[in-house]
């Protein structure tokens, strides 16, 4: 059998394997996200207990990383926003799940888009929008932004699921809210189509992604760890004069969540480099010294500190 037969078998196989799986895990989700609230977060109770005490996942990164960042603080005090941040990371996981069936009208009635206004200004003018934030508290649901549109296309940056038949079943669970999930590596091709037909849109990122090492990579400190930084969204912002909003998300109370906007850059083409994303990162670490259980600390921000050439 020659490399070319080989390759052909093993992507068959893959592609079986894949569909295999869709099917098995996918009438769970399903099923689990017809419970209500209160069940899914004693399950959520019961995963994050497993991954704190039991796995201990990404425990000893967490720990090493929040030493690091609040030197001050006594390791009770540390210990004791770790785990809150495995129960945030448990609730996130399972109301991601709920989202599977959660109506347009329930999700709006949790997840409180304060001042919308300053977000929806920009279709009404005819204008596209980013909008940026982090990883923090559930950004998850800032799918639901879709349902505060008319006209404008709201997309939301992602990373393709390596299943495919995963990979869509998000994609359909995104479109119950109006949001389409545009692959990262599609977003400078499709925003320049979708200018150059003079269609107004909305671009959602997570800009605290950490970019793979490049010899440009721009380094900032981000909570006092000198990291490498994404920079994606300002520079499409200034090459298009795209202008920016950051928005704010917090937990009010278990299950229930507010999200405040604010104009992070009008007119970023004229801006110097590098300005816009130090506005965000400044934004996002004021809202982690706030309340930093409510940060994701198991994603790997800072895998790239000391690697600065």
């Amino acid at each position: 059998m020659n490399n070319w037969n080989r390759n052909v078998v093993y992507l068959y196989k893959t592609m079986i394997l894949q569909r295999i799986t869709y099917w098995l895990i996918a009438p769970v989700l399903y099923s689990l996200s017809l419970l209500p609230f209160a069940v899914l977060h004693l399950i959520s109770d019961l995963f994050s207990f497993l991954l704190n005490h039991v796995l201990g996942y990404r425990k000893q990164m967490i720990d090493k990383y929040l030493k690091q960042i609040f030197t001050d603080l006594p390791m009770d005090e540390r210990i004791a926003i770790r785990n809150k941040f495995y129960r945030n990371l448990g609730d996130v996981i399972v109301e991601t799940i709920k989202s599977i069936t959660l109506s347009p009208n329930a999700i709006q009635k949790r997840y409180k888009m304060v001042n919308v206004e300053v977000l929806t200004q920009y279709e009404k003018k005819g204008q596209t929008a980013f909008i940026v934030c982090g990883h923090y508290s559930n950004w998850e649901w800032m799918a639901s932004l879709g349902l505060q549109f008319e006209s404008a296309v709201p997309y939301l940056i992602y990373s393709p699921l390596r299943n495919p038949y995963f990979d869509r079943f998000i994609q359909r669970i995104r479109r119950k809210y109006n949001v389409f999930l545009l692959a990262r590596q599609k977003t400078m091709v499709t925003l320049h189509e979708e200018e150059k037909k003079g269609k107004a849109g909305v671009y959602g990122f997570a800009m605290d992604q950490s970019p793979r090492l490049k010899t440009k990579s721009y380094w900032r400190p981000f909570l006092g760890i000198r990291v490498p930084v994404f920079t994606g969204a300002e520079r499409l912002a200034k090459e298009y004069n795209i202008p920016l909003v950051f928005a704010s998300i917090n937990r009010i109370k278990r299950g229930y969540y507010e999200v405040v906007f604010e104009v992070l850059e009008e007119n970023p083409a004229d801006k110097p480099d590098y300005r816009i994303t130090d506005r965000f990162y400044e934004k996002l670490e004021a809202q982690i010294y706030r309340d930093p259980s409510q940060y994701l600390w198991s994603h790997r921000r800072f895998k790239h500190a000391g690697k600065e050439s």
